[in-house]
């Protein structure tokens, strides 16, 4: 049976404390979103997971000579995932996409490195295993190939470009829903855990609410701290970006 495919992006959700912009291929995104959750362990905290695409937002580039090698295969992975999420977000309502952020986030990021995961990114395989893990019906995989999903991702993704400038990455967090302020970040190479995860909460919080600041930033990053990158590591490797991707000079 044929859907009413939304083009524009669903408003601000009652009791929503922050909004978590999500591209599923982003490692930053991914162990942001695992401090959020580490901190919804110890203090109140909604968040309402939504959309944007690292595949539609970068278009207008050319990848072979704005990106490193791979790029576009992985944003578009990413984009096939969001077109499977906004189905069901559209089917089941804003509380069901958590659970695709951790099992799409799970599928990927905690492989080993060297398993080949990264080949099989948003595959129908691959898709149908993050469906059954987070309790969907696997044929949802199909609208991974439905193109008629990318206008409102596009939409999405350019609300919270409007909200923060469109130079910046992802994550995006929307402080303080509806009237508060959003940035991009904090982009961060491992997963706060128990107190540390709260006292960054708190930081973070408490930067976002101060009038007038708009960034504190170094393009020095670890190495993300995740088995597909080799895992925990006692002394990890720094790499400077720029334009969301490692420097390729």
């Amino acid at each position: 049976m044929a859907i009413d495919i939304p083009t524009t992006p669903p408003g601000p959700a009652d009791g929503v404390d922050v909004e978590f912009f999500w591209d599923p291929v982003c490692p930053f995104a991914w162990l942001t979103s695992r401090w959020l959750v580490e901190v919804q362990a110890q203090r109140p905290l909604h968040v309402d997971w939504r959309f944007i695409s690292l595949r539609l937002i970068n278009a207008d580039k050319d990848y072979d000579t704005h990106f490193p090698p791979g790029y576009e295969f992985g944003h578009t992975a990413g984009l096939r995932m969001l077109r499977v999420a906004a189905h069901i977000r559209h089917d089941h309502g804003r509380d069901a996409v958590g659970a695709l952020v951790t099992a799409y986030g799970q599928s990927y990021f905690d492989k080993p490195q060297g398993s080949g995961m990264r080949d099989r990114l948003s595959t129908p395989d691959h898709l149908t295993e993050v469906l059954v893990a987070a309790g969907y019906d696997p044929a949802y995989a199909a609208s991974a190939d439905d193109t008629a999903w990318d206008a409102l991702l596009q939409a999405e993704g350019d609300m919270a470009l409007s909200r923060t400038g469109r130079d910046v990455g992802t994550p995006i967090i929307t402080h303080g829903v509806p009237d508060g302020v959003s940035f991009f970040g904090p982009v961060i190479s491992r997963i706060p855990r128990g107190d540390d995860a709260v006292r960054l909460w708190d930081a973070v919080t408490e930067l976002a609410a101060f009038p007038g600041f708009a960034e504190m930033k170094r393009s020095l990053r670890e190495v993300p701290q995740l088995n597909i990158l080799g895992g925990i590591v006692d002394d990890p490797a720094s790499e400077d970006w720029e334009a969301g991707h490692r420097r390729m000079d």
